[in-house]
């Protein structure tokens, strides 16, 4: 596989900081979009997401260091999906990530439509059989099929039961579904976090300790950017009122640290990018960025 340039690459590292050997990161693109089914432009996102990347500053504060000049990221050319759809486009996906996988990179997968995350999901879970699943979304994308298809981005996760014990999957943020996946959710044992219950207060002030306590001590990360709001987050194709704002995020992923869990990868789907609206597009690209932060502080 090849692997961008600075110019190109997620952050626009310099060739150092960004070659394949020396870097602990990968970061793939997958521009699948195929069952969209509101708002288009997904295909898109993990492109908007490197362009933005360019402006993000390498320094965090609250860590005190410019981590992708310590751990290196390279970042690969897209995957080429040609006319693949479905279980062929996934199988092709899942290969380059059980292939870096086994080059001991950790992995970060750039969507597409959130289709693409059973593919990661699947590969992951093969390398690591103890980790739990914490899925980021407004919506829980466990229909049974959606439109007449079994691999829509409604089914994800349907999808990802199939092979994934259910009660290791952590949901949050949710705030739109169908009444058959709220059952599946009670007869599986999903640990679901709806949005209305952590507003009404149902978990107290400290909601995120209730969410990480749910997980085990690896986690794969699974973040659908229409969980946040969308007055931070409009450039998606399915935004849904009453969401999340960016520091309540973190705040989780900060409890995943002081629990000392470890994150061993995770997916970004969803993001369709708006012409002359741009800060979607740096949120998203700083999130990632702050998620690999979290996932090597531990």
């Amino acid at each position: 596989m090849k692997y961008l340039g600075s110019e190109e690459n997620f952050l626009a590292l310099a060739k150092v900081f960004s070659d394949f050997n020396n870097s602990k990161v990968v970061i793939l693109q997958a521009p699948y979009e195929h069952s969209v089914s509101y708002g288009e432009g997904t295909a898109y996102g993990p492109s908007g997401i490197l362009d933005a990347s360019a402006y993000v500053e390498f320094y965090d504060d609250e860590f005190d260091r410019e981590l992708c000049n310590e751990i290196g990221i390279a970042t690969a050319v897209p995957i080429d999906f040609h006319d693949k759809v479905d279980e062929e486009a996934l199988d092709l996906l899942y290969r380059s990530v059980k292939d870096h996988l086994e080059e001991n990179k950790f992995v970060v997968t750039l969507g597409g439509e959130h289709t693409i995350s059973i593919a990661p999901i699947k590969a992951h879970f093969e390398k690591y059989p103890d980790m739990s699943i914490l899925h980021f979304d407004a919506h829980s994308d466990l229909r049974k099929e959606y439109e007449g298809s079994k691999y829509s981005h409604a089914s994800a996760f349907a999808r990802v039961i199939d092979f994934f014990p259910p009660h290791k999957l952590t949901q949050v943020g949710i705030r739109a579904q169908c009444i058959e996946e709220s059952k599946l959710i009670k007869r599986e044992s999903i640990n679901t976090f709806y949005a209305s219950s952590i507003r009404r207060g149902v978990y107290g002030d400290n909601w995120q300790k209730f969410v990480v306590d749910s997980l085990s001590d690896e986690i794969y990360i699974s973040f659908d950017v229409d969980f946040f709001d969308p007055s931070i987050m409009p450039s998606t194709g399915t935004p849904e009122p009453d969401g999340f704002l960016y520091n309540e995020t973190l705040e989780i992923f900060r409890e995943i640290v002081r629990q000392e869990k470890q994150i061993i990868g995770f997916d970004v789907v969803e993001l369709a990018p708006v012409e002359g609206i741009s800060h979607p597009d740096i949120t998203t690209a700083r999130l990632i960025y702050k998620m690999l932060n979290y996932a090597f502080a531990v």
